[in-house]
């Protein structure tokens, strides 16, 4: 596995523009900024997940976003909701889409892909896409012992005609100037992270569960503070996929944790084992997302409280 090593950063931004949960109410820290707007407008949630993400090192700064949601309508209204924040109109937070440099994509299912096209005509810009070549692949989920649903499949001439540069990657690689790694292929190393059962993928032509080969995180390094990681869906195990990113980065300390976990539904067999490990990495920072479901974020609230913030679609993170 290749060693990638991963510069500090001095400061990061990091906003949820498409997300499952919306609260209004919630307070701000320090480090962490709700979307406040005037009423009656407020942001939307869909289950999706999608991110902005900036970088900033001396007089170099960053901007990518990473996954888009289902529908398209979520990201860009959220999108052109920012600049109404407080956060924004007082100077607390200062990245905005107009200086997107790129976007990840974290894996090949429609809640993370489906936005991209309708965002990707409102830039009015090419934009490099890097994603995974797998993610390209045929899916189904089982909806029954013989039911079986075809999932909306990625397809590049899509992409291509929205104003995409594909850029396939498996391999671990570097972003932003080299300050934001992008995981690719996350390796297994955990005994109790084993997939999402009842998703399908078609590999030469034979149907088989799906190895997700595709799913990967990106990260960054904070000075004075460690690796901040930000996963999609997760699928391939977030205990794994941290383990991954910090032995391609050489960064063993791990700040904060962010995304969807996958331990909804048919996966909740693995919430307290990773609910365990989580607390064994012990990052100051563990905010878990979209299709993490509410029993296993309610579980990372009660093990970790100092740690756990409750994410709403629009927030902030100051890093």
């Amino acid at each position: 596995m290749a060693h990638i090593p991963l510069p500090e950063v001095d400061r990061a931004e990091v906003t949820i523009l498409v997300d499952n949960y919306s609260d209004i109410l919630l307070p701000d820290t320090e480090t962490v900024k709700r979307m406040r707007v005037a009423p009656p407008a407020a942001p939307m949630a869909e289950h999706g997940l999608g991110y902005l993400v900036t970088v900033y090192a001396g007089q170099a700064k960053h901007t990518l976003v990473m996954d888009a949601g289902i529908s398209g309508t979520c990201i860009m209204h959220n999108t052109a909701l920012m600049a109404a924040s407080l956060a924004v109109q007082f100077g607390v937070v200062r990245h905005k889409i107009e200086d997107l440099e790129s976007i990840v994509l974290s894996h090949g299912h429609f809640d993370h892909f489906a936005g991209l096209p309708q965002f990707l005509k409102q830039a009015k810009k090419t934009v490099p896409l890097v994603v995974h070549p797998d993610a390209f692949v045929e899916r189904r989920i089982k909806m029954g012992p013989e039911l079986y649903v075809p999932m909306p499949a990625l397809k590049q001439e899509v992409l291509t005609a929205a104003g995409a540069v594909i850029d396939k990657r498996s391999d671990p690689s570097t972003l932003a100037g080299g300050y934001v790694l992008v995981t690719g292929t996350v390796e297994r190393v955990t005994d109790f992270e084993t997939g999402s059962p009842g998703l399908e993928a078609k590999r030469n032509g034979q149907w088989a569960p799906d190895s997700f080969i595709d799913d990967q995180a990106i990260a960054f390094n904070v000075k004075d503070k460690g690796l901040v990681l930000l996963g999609g869906c997760s699928h391939a195990g977030i205990i794994n996929t941290v383990k991954h990113a910090a032995k391609v980065s050489g960064v063993e300390r791990i700040h904060a944790v962010l995304g969807g976990f996958h331990l909804s539904g048919p996966s909740e067999g693995a919430i307290e084992s990773t609910v365990q490990a989580m607390k064994a990495v012990a990052p100051a920072v563990i905010a878990p997302m979209h299709c993490t479901g509410w029993k296993a974020i309610n579980r990372f609230a009660t093990e970790m409280p100092s740690q756990f913030v409750l994410n709403t679609v629009g927030t902030t993170y100051l890093f």
